[in-house]
């Protein structure tokens, strides 16, 4: 069964403080679905108009529990501490294998 991932991308953040307290709500709503965080920040050489800020990558053993943690009322509380605090481009993805 493939894998899922979440793809973040940020573009900007405006409220440093709003961002940490989702970071710790989103933690646990990853973990409870088995998700695991490859790549928070680091560093980035973006080509062809890609974006070269702060970016994120979580693996999950599949699609399904990818979409599932992201629809959770865990992860959607997060994303309320969140509210307008960044501008991202969010995506899940199904892996080859």
């Amino acid at each position: 069964m493939p894998k899922g991932y979440w793809v973040s991308v940020y573009r900007t953040v405006s409220d440093p403080e709003k961002l940490a307290a989702y970071n710790e709500l989103a933690r646990e709503a990853v973990q409870a679905f088995g998700g695991q965080t490859l790549i928070r920040g680091g560093r980035v050489v973006a080509y062809d108009g890609g974006i070269a800020e702060r970016t994120i990558l979580v693996e999950f053993d599949s699609f399904e529990q990818a979409v599932a943690a992201r629809e959770s009322a865990a992860y959607q509380e997060a994303l309320v501490a969140l509210s307008d605090a960044v501008e991202r481009d969010f995506r899940i993805v199904e892996g080859t294998d």
